[in-house]
Parts: structure tokens; sequence; C-alpha cells
């Protein structure tokens, strides 16, 4: 079995946040890999342990700089791991969901796997739409937060947690895509042994041209117009009286504010 995990490294600000034009100054940042895709990662090396001849890719876009945070998933227990770049992402604000899900499919396309795992959404943009965009781009099945994974043969049987505490159980014909949510495993910790074999392990550098001789394939559909700080419109008012006037009160304010009957 072929099991392919998109990994995503992420910055968290050690202090503020602070802006220059359309983007954020990356100063004070620590970067690391994506919690959700940490998870992401336990489920694939948990499948691969079970099912014999079974190998684990991760794929990456990311510059050079990520590859740090790469290597941490392969001394984890993946196979080998795949990093996508190009001078055209450099120049980019930021990379949408569409077109990272773009250059996975190019990518898994070659690969032919039975099972690709995200994790449900990166904490940097929280779009958490990224695995269900690369489904349908490369035709399979999916199911998104899912919280239990258990594959035999060609079928999963997958639990996907729902709002207002309500779970689903489902089965998911593969190949699939499967966003992974935490909690799912518990991560295991990268070993001193298995980080000294990750050097070893082959990191695979691919460029846009290697997917696509059509370049165009990969320009973005969304445009970054404004980059700023929510404002703030909080204000508190004391209502003073009876209960009764209280209440006559915050009805009439209410009613103001558009809520209600007329």
């Amino acid at each position: 079995m072929r099991i392919l995990v998109a990994i995503t490294e992420v910055a968290t600000p050690d202090d503020k946040i602070d802006f220059s034009d359309k983007s954020i100054t990356e100063t004070n940042f620590t970067y690391g890999l994506n919690e959700w895709d940490e998870y992401a990662i336990e489920e694939a090396i948990q499948i691969s342990e079970s099912s014999p001849e079974s190998d684990v890719i991760s794929i990456t876009i990311a510059p050079p700089s990520a590859e740090k945070t790469i290597r941490m998933a392969l001394a984890k227990g993946v196979t080998k791991a795949i990093r996508v770049w190009d001078p055209q992402l450099e120049s980019l604000p930021f990379l949408d969901s569409q077109l990272k899900a773009k250059i996975l499919s190019k990518v898994a396309s070659t690969l032919s796997p039975d099972v690709i795992l995200t994790g449900v959404q990166s904490s940097n943009d929280c779009w958490g739409s990224t695995g269900v965009i690369l489904a349908a781009e490369i035709g399979f099945n999916w199911a998104t937060l899912v919280t239990k994974l258990d594959i035999s043969g060609k079928v999963a049987s997958v639990r996907r947690e729902l709002e207002n505490g309500v779970d689903e159980i489902a089965e998911v014909n593969l190949p699939a895509v499967f966003t992974i949510q935490t909690g799912i495993n518990e991560p295991r910790y990268a070993s001193l042994r298995g980080i000294k074999q990750a050097q070893q392990k082959e990191l695979e550098v691919m460029s846009l041209g290697d997917l696509s001789s059509n370049l165009d394939e990969f320009k973005p559909k969304t445009n970054l117009i404004e980059f700023s700080l929510p404002i703030s419109n909080n204000s508190i008012q004391y209502i003073e009286g009876t209960p009764s006037e209280q209440a006559t009160q915050i009805a009439t304010i209410l009613k103001d504010h558009g809520f209600g009957g007329s």
C-alpha cells in the first residue's frame, strides 16, 4: 500500500505580530510541523506498520528552509519526502487552497497512491479545504474530520466528527483522501536513531516545470487585497432600573439593532 501525506511547515510568532504591506513580518518566528499534520503522519505510519510492503511518502510545498521540518517527518518513520518549490511560488503573497491542491494532485498522480492523508487544516491559514479540493482534482473519494480510520482491503471504515458532538460512521472505497483530526492517535516523538536515519533518507526536490509543461495551470485564483488586524467595535452599556425597566430597555436596544419583530 502506498500512502501519501501532505504536510505543511507553519510559523508561530514568539511575540506580537507585525505587518508589512500585504504580509506578516516574519521576525521572531518559530517554525515547525503543523499540529494537524503530526496526527496525519502518525496515522500513515500506523497503517504502514500493519500493512506489509507499504511505504509512506510526504509531500511539502515549501522553500529550502523547510527541509529541517521535513526531515523531522522522515525521522518519525516517513519513507521518502518530496518538496515542491519554484520561483513562481516565491513571488506570491500566499498559497491558496486551490493552488496547493493543484500542485499536490500533480505529484500524487505520478505516484498512484492508495491513500492520501492531510491534516484537517493548517494553523496559519485555517481554511480546512485543501484535502477536499485535492480529492476533487485527482478524482478520489474523500472523508473529512476523521477521528478513526480502519482499512481493510480496498475499503476504509471512518468515524467523522460532525457538529454538536455528533459522529458519523461511514465506509469509503479506496483510493481516497482523508483529512485527519487531532486526537485520532498519539503522535510519536522522533527517536535519536530516527533523526540520524532521516539524514540518509531520500528528499526529492521538484519544480513546477517538473509537474507540467503549462505553468499557467499554477496561477492562483485568489487575490490578496488587504491585510490588517480586525477592527474592534466592542462597547459596554450599563442598564439601570428595576428588572421590568431593564427588560424593556434591553428589548428596545435589540429592536433598534434589527433583532426581533417590528
